[in-house]
């Protein structure tokens, strides 16, 4: 009887360890084709990188060709108002009366006015080309980053082994004393 349970402990055994290679080997090369995807992925991710810094510098000179033009625009109002002042100011001192005083104001507000113009034109067009460019940046970004990276993204399979639920040992249910009626 007991070469018999001896034997039976070493199949039993035999079974067992077949089975733990078997998983360890299947978990292995699960992992090792998990890794090997991963580090492809890590790899693909190198050109939209570098595509990414080079939209930056672009997006860069953009703003920053558009804050020169605005300060160059902003240095020119500042200019012309302060000619135009200094010309109110000249014709002004040489006004005989002051009918001829409010009509020299007058005739200038015209100039005024389309000076005023002129420079909200000019700042709607900085803004215009400021916006195009980016535009630009934006969709060239786009079609190079998100539509090549769809394209070039491999799809990791991922094996899961199915293992079958270990039997528990059936409990029993504690015994609980009842209340007889001469108890209570």
């Amino acid at each position: 009887m007991i070469a018999q349970m001896q034997d039976f402990v070493a199949e039993q055994t035999a079974v067992l360890q077949g089975q733990v290679e078997k998983i360890a080997k299947e978990s292995v090369e699960t992992v090792r084709e998990s890794v090997v995807g991963g580090a492809e992925t890590l790899k693909s991710f190198k050109a939209p990188v570098r595509t990414i810094a080079r939209s930056t510098i672009k997006v860069t000179n953009v703003s920053q060709t558009a804050v020169a033009n605005l300060i160059d625009l902003q240095s020119d109002m500042l200019t012309s108002a302060i000619s135009d002042a200094a010309l109110r100011l000249e014709r002004a001192s040489r006004a005989d009366n002051i009918l001829e005083l409010v009509r020299e104001q007058i005739e200038m507000i015209p100039a005024t006015r389309a000076r005023i113009v002129e420079d909200a034109q000019r700042a709607a067009t900085i803004f215009k080309h400021a916006g195009r460019d980016l535009r630009g940046v934006a969709s060239s970004l786009y079609e190079r980053v998100v539509e090549t990276a769809e394209e070039k993204i491999p799809e990791v399979k991922v094996k899961v082994a199915k293992r079958k639920p270990a039997k528990r040992a059936a409990r029993k249910a504690p015994v609980r004393a009842r209340k007889t009626a001469a108890a209570a």
